[in-house]
């Protein structure tokens, strides 16, 4: 009987000539999606908040891969005006940019405002991510063949978009913040695949979670819940190298529609590495968006929220909120 053989980081096309973009690149997942595909051939730009952790990634990847061409620039996705910034250096720099990764995040922060007044967790995984997107989209449009790939997490599943109360400031649940984020990840990574179609773009956005995986996102854990899974964490939790395989999968994958099933969204199916535990392991595959996506791309409500990011605005020409 045939087997059908692992995807794998060798199965990544040569990508001489090309330019990826990776934020949150100076540790876990984002180190090793930006190694990989530096060993693969792409100029890749470490776009990360502290720029000495930066220069460190990147020194370590060129022990690693002598020949990567590497960049780094400071991002800081809670400040929208460092998005800015560190988009408007991008986009002088890289007129052409072919692969974009909205990796960066906080995970279960103790509650914290942004300087323009979002809540913390939103602000970096979401909306930063989202700016970012959009002051790209000219550079990423002009690569052909050029992808967004938006990392969400297995926790969407738990989440639930809050109009009336984003930023929580009526009440604050930390692990509540996080799946709200996560969930607008791949609602953002849905939507922007719609628009993009529409326009009769070539550029494609996908999502990807990497699975149980362990990264430097428990640094804001409270003290309880790192004392108890510390010891627990070796039995659940694969390697960032691991983790990083579905995100870098998507970054070469062809986005397609799901099947049309009920109220279910059309779009990219998203490649999303299924929880994997290190004894049983499996490899990065496409799946189909989850029920807890679909429902906000019902019509009315799709039409609803379309409203209200048009009344709000974008956060990318947003002024800071006094």
């Amino acid at each position: 009987m045939r087997t059908r053989r692992r995807w794998s980081a060798a199965d990544v096309p040569d990508r001489t000539g090309t330019t990826a973009v990776v934020t949150g690149a100076s540790s876990g997942i984002g180190l090793h999606l930006a190694q990989e595909l530096a060993r693969h051939g792409a100029h890749v730009v470490l776009a990360v908040r502290d720029p000495d952790r930066g220069v460190a990634a990147a020194a370590r990847i060129q022990s690693r891969v002598p020949s990567a061409q590497l960049t780094v620039r400071r991002l800081d996705l809670s400040r929208l005006a460092s998005v800015r910034a560190g988009a408007e250096e991008l986009r002088d720099r890289f007129p052409r940019i072919h692969l974009l990764v909205n990796n960066a995040g906080v995970m279960w922060t103790d509650r914290a405002r942004t300087p323009d007044g979002h809540e913390l967790q939103f602000a970096t995984n979401h909306l930063g991510h989202f700016a970012l997107t959009g002051l790209l989209l000219d550079s990423l449009r002009a690569a052909p063949g050029a992808r967004v790939v938006t990392i969400s997490s297995y926790l969407h599943r738990l989440g639930r978009i809050d109009f009336r109360d984003l930023h929580g400031e009526r009440r604050y649940s930390r692990y509540r913040a996080y799946n709200q984020s996560k969930l607008a990840n791949l609602m953002f990574a849905l939507e922007l695949h719609h628009r993009l179609a529409e326009s009769g773009a070539e550029l494609a956005s996908l999502a990807a979670h990497p699975g149980l995986t362990a990264t430097g996102l428990g640094r804001d854990f409270p003290a309880p819940v790192r004392r108890l899974g510390s010891p627990l964490a070796p039995l659940f939790l694969q390697p960032a190298a691991a983790g990083m395989l579905p995100g870098l999968r998507a970054g070469r994958t062809r986005a397609r529609a799901p099947r049309r099933s009920g109220r279910r969204p059309r779009g990219p199916a998203p490649p999303l590495g299924g929880v994997r535990a290190p004894h049983r392991r499996t490899p990065p595959a496409v799946r189909q968006p989850s029920r807890a996506v679909a429902g906000p791309f019902i019509p009315a409500r799709r039409r609803r929220a379309r409203r209200a990011c048009d009344r709000h605005g974008r956060p990318w020409s947003a002024r800071r909120r006094t």
